[in-house]
C-alpha cells in the first residue's frame, strides 16, 4: 500500500509540474496579448474540456505531457487575418523568448522551492551528529555492493545483540562522540578478535564483545551498524544557500546524465544496472518506482519526505534543462530559431540591408520529426528497461 501511495504521489507531482510548465507559457503569452486558444494537460483523446473566453481548457487521455496552443507559433500555420496581429510570430523577439523560456523557468522555480522546503522545514540529514545506532546490518556482505543472502554470516553487531537505538559510548576503551570518530576507531581495530563495545541502553550501560569482520573492498574492520540520521533545519538565509548549492549540483548531475546516455544504453538491461551509468538514466516509470520504494522503506518520515522532494526537484531540474536544448520540437529549438532570426536581422541592419525575415520552417520539419522520433524511441526503451530491469535504490 505504501509503495502504491508513493507512485500516486509521484504521478500527482508530475501532473502538477506539467501544469506549471504550461502555465508559464500561458501566463506570459496572455500578458503580451497573444491569442491562446487551448490549455491542455495530456495528449490524445479529450476526456474533459471547458471554454472560458477565447481559451479551451481540458484534460486528455495520455498523461505524458501537456500543451498550450498559441496562435501563429510558426510561419507554416494558417492564421485568420483578424488574429494575425496577436499571433506569436508577429510579436517582438524578446517577448517570444520570454514565452518560450517560461516553461523551463517554472520547473526551476518549483525545484528551488522544494529544495528550500527540505532545508528549512524538513532539515538536512546529518548522520554524524551522534553515535546512536539507527539500524543493524543483518549479515557480513561479501563486498561493498552485495546484499545479504542465506549463506552469509550474521554481522558482528547482530551476533552480539546490538540494537537500533543503542548509543555507543566507547570502543576498545576509546570514548566516541560522533559517528565519524567512531568509524575511525572501528576500522583500526583488529578483525577476528573480541573488541569491547560499551553501549548505553535504557539508562544503563552494557558491555558487548563483538568479533569484528572484514568486507572485501572496505578499508579496516567492520561492525555492521548504520547511523541514526539526525535532521537539522536551517534558517531562511541558509535555506536559500542550500537550495542554490543543491540546484547547481543537480544541474551538473543532469548534464552528466545526458552526456552518459550513449554509454548507458548497453547497460539498461544488465544485471548490475544499478552500479553502471544505466542506473542513473531512468524514465518517469523508473522515477515513480523509486518514489514508491522510498515511501515504503522502513525509514523515518523526515527521510521519506526529503528524498521524495529531492526526486521531484531533480526531475524538474532535468526536464527544465533538457527542454532548453536547441533541438526541435523542444522549446529550446524554438528559442534558438528566434535568437538566430534576431541576430540575422541585426547583422542585416548593420550592412544596410532589409530584415531577411523568419526562418523557413519547411526546411526544419524533417529535423523536427527525426528528433521527435528519436526522443520517443529512447523514452520507450527507458520505460521497457524500468519495467523489466528496475533500479532498486532501497536495498
Amino acid at each position: 500500500m505504501s509503495f502504491l501511495l508513493g507512485i500516486l504521489i509521484f504521478v500527482l507531482a508530475l501532473l502538477f509540474s506539467i501544469m506549471l510548465h504550461e502555465t508559464g507559457h500561458f501566463v506570459t503569452a496572455k500578458k503580451f496579448g497573444m491569442k491562446v486558444t487551448q490549455y491542455f494537460v495530456g495528449f490524445g483523446q479529450t476526456l474533459w474540456s471547458t471554454r472560458r473566453g477565447e481559451t479551451e481548457y481540458g484534460v486528455k487521455a495520455i498523461p505524458a505531457g501537456g500543451f498550450v496552443k498559441i496562435v501563429g507559433m510558426t510561419e507554416l500555420e494558417e492564421v485568420d487575418p483578424a488574429d494575425e496581429p496577436r499571433s506569436f510570430r508577429r510579436q517582438p523577439g524578446w517577448q517570444r523568448i520570454i514565452v518560450l523560456a517560461a516553461g523551463s523557468f517554472m520547473h526551476f522555480v518549483l525545484a528551488f522551492v522544494l529544495l528550500f522546503v527540505v532545508a528549512v522545514f524538513i532539515g538536512q540529514a546529518n548522520p554524524g551528529a551522534s553515535t546512536t545506532v539507527g539500524a543493524v546490518d543483518a549479515c557480513v556482505p561479501a563486498n561493498l555492493s552485495s546484499t545479504c543472502t542465506a549463506s552469509r554470516p550474521p554481522s558482528p553487531a547482530k551476533r552480539v545483540g546490538i540494537r537500533a537505538g543503542d548509543k555507543i559510548v566507547a570502543i576498545a576503551g576509546t570514548p566516541v562522540r560522533n559517528w565519524t570518530q567512531m568509524g575511525q576507531v572501528i576500522r583500526r581495530q583488529p578483525s577476528g578478535k573480541p573488541v569491547a563495545v560499551i553501549v548505553q541502553r535504557g539508562g544503563r550501560q552494557v558491555i558487548l564483545h563483538p568479533n569484528l569482520a572484514v568486507v572485501t573492498g572496505r578499508h579496516g574492520s567492520y561492525l555492521g551498524i548504520s547511523p541514526n540520521i539526525v535532521f537539522q533545519r536551517s534558517g531562511p538565509l541558509a535555506g536559500v544557500g542550500y537550495a542554490g548549492s543543491q540546484f547547481g549540483q543537480i544541474m551538473a548531475g543532469s548534464a552528466g546524465v545526458v552526456a552518459s546516455l550513449p554509454k548507458a544504453i548497453p547497460d539498461l538491461f544488465a544485471k548490475n544496472r544499478s552500479s553502471t551509468p544505466g542506473g542513473n538514466v531512468t524514465s518517469v516509470v523508473g522515477a515513480a518506482d523509486a518514489t514508491g520504494q522510498v515511501v515504503a522503506a522502513p525509514i523515518s518520515w523526515q527521510a521519506r519526505v526529503s528524498v521524495v522532494l529531492l526526486i521531484i526537484a531533480s526531475l524538474n531540474i532535468f526536464v527544465g534543462a533538457f527542454n532548453l536544448l536547441p533541438l526541435l520540437p523542444l522549446d529550446g529549438g524554438h528559442l534558438a530559431i528566434v535568437i538566430y532570426e534576431r541576430c540575422r536581422a541585426w547583422l542585416a541592419r548593420l550592412r544596410g540591408k532589409p530584415d531577411p525575415g523568419p526562418v523557413d520552417f519547411r526546411r526544419l520539419v524533417p529535423v523536427s520529426v527525426g528528433v521527435f522520433a528519436l526522443l520517443v524511441g529512447f523514452g520507450l526503451l527507458l520505460i521497457m528497461a524500468d519495467l523489466v530491469n528496475p533500479v532498486h535504490i532501497i536495498q
